[in-house]
């Protein structure tokens, strides 16, 4: 009998290890996929914000007017985010998230380095659309996926660890393509090297692809199904949306330290290399936080970012680069943990429509807030100011809603 005992035990216990090892595997697979996901953000980029860095001046120097580079660029962005909701839904309904991810990344890119080959500021708006079309289609249904991952290290950890990655990029893309334009003196040497990074982030998903062909296998399905989204969303969704309502545009800000000379001409790109840095930290930590207290963690970050306005906008120099240090922490949080929170409250069958409804939401929000300030700044700088420090602060009521009603809506 002691001897069966010990026999039975010993499964037992053998059992209990092999599932714990099964457990660390999943993890550690998880992990690698966030980690070549990230991989993958980075060399994009390094690919798209390199070209973003120089196409306004391209533009010009192929003819356009300052109008047609403000048109070009804001509609740019209103397809970006706005398309969105139409990729999400079609992700979702037919589950290849994969083949529009991929799909997405192709367009996104390769209008890149074709940039170099553009005959015409006509041709160079039409491909920088395009790329930014690419996005649209595949960010959705990558947030998705990166989202299956991230139930087993941490929801805020794992996008912030993306995010981080993904500012890297962003930075090292500008600092390439100023190397070539130091080196060679023109735009078009400097798209034309982005096809490396482009390249290298095509192998990249595509080696994913081969070793993790069904994401959604990391998260197990615990929750009933239930139609349409929790209230809980919404409300998130309106908090968000006043967030970027009050956010300025970087070119604005740019914009303001060339016309008062707050900032030299020099320090201009620093002074957003600085903010990048942030990001990147402030994505780790405050995703890291995310994790252990929750959605609270967005109310701190809500508050420390609506001081960016006064002292960006009515500061002298230290003022301002602690301003851009604050708007670089509302960024890396915007780009991190508010992602990470739409997997909490979202069955994970609805992702896909649920980061297509969020992005195109915050995109439009983002698009008639910026032009807003652009107005208000003409206007009055104080306005300006005060519209961006209320608008933001008035998100921290919806978020203690959110918070209250996470203990029942969330997943």
């Amino acid at each position: 009998m002691e001897e069966g005992g010990a026999t039975i035990f010993g499964f037992v216990r053998r059992k209990e290890w092999l599932m714990t090892d099964t457990k660390d595997i999943s993890k550690n697979d998880a992990l690698k996929f966030v980690l070549m996901l990230g991989v993958s953000s980075l060399f994009a980029d390094m690919t798209y914000e390199g070209a973003r860095s120089i196409t306004g001046p391209y533009l010009a120097v192929l003819g356009a007017s300052a109008t047609v580079v403000g048109t070009v660029a804001g509609f740019g962005e209103l397809v970006g985010y706005g398309l969105r909701l139409f990729s999400g839904y079609i992700s979702d309904k037919t589950g290849k998230y994969w083949a529009i991810t991929l799909a997405g990344y192709f367009l996104n890119l390769v209008a890149v380095p074709l940039l170099a080959l553009a005959g015409s500021w006509e041709m160079a708006a039409f491909l920088m659309i395009a790329e930014r079309t690419g996005k649209a289609i595949r960010t959705p249904a990558r947030d998705a996926m990166l989202s299956h991952a991230t139930q087993q290290i941490g929801r805020g950890w794992g996008f912030g660890l993306h995010e981080a990655m993904d500012q890297v990029g962003a930075t090292l893309g500008p600092l390439i393509v100023a190397v070539v334009l130091y080196v060679r003196g023109d735009f078009r040497t400097g798209f034309a090297i982005l096809l490396v990074p482009a390249l290298l982030t095509l192998g990249v998903l595509l080696v994913a692809r081969r070793l993790y062909p069904r994401p959604r296998d990391f998260e197990i399905e615990t929750h009933i199904e239930r139609k349409g989204f929790p209230r809980a969303f919404w409300l998130y969704l309106a908090a968000v949306a006043l967030v970027a309502a009050g956010y300025a545009d970087f070119p604005l800000i740019a914009f303001h330290f060339k016309k008062v000379s707050t900032v030299p001409d020099n320090w201009i790109p620093i002074f957003y290399a600085v903010a990048m840095g942030i990001d990147a930290l402030a994505a780790l930590l405050f995703g890291h936080l995310f994790d252990r207290i929750g959605i609270s963690v967005l109310i701190v970050v809500s508050l420390l970012s609506s001081f960016f306005a006064p002292m960006v906008f009515l500061g002298n120099f230290t003022s301002a680069l602690a301003g851009m240090a604050l708007w670089g922490v509302g960024m890396g949080a915007q780009e991190s943990i508010m992602r990470a929170a739409v997997a909490r409250m979202v069955p994970m069958n609805k992702r896909g429509s649920a980061y297509g409804i969020f992005n195109a939401g915050y995109g439009i929000f983002w698009f008639l807030g910026s032009a807003l300030l652009g107005i208000l700044y003409d206007a009055s700088l104080l306005s300006l100011v005060v519209f961006s420090v209320a608008v933001q602060l008035a998100s921290i009521p919806l978020f203690l809603s959110v918070a209250r009603q996470g203990k029942h809506s969330f997943y």
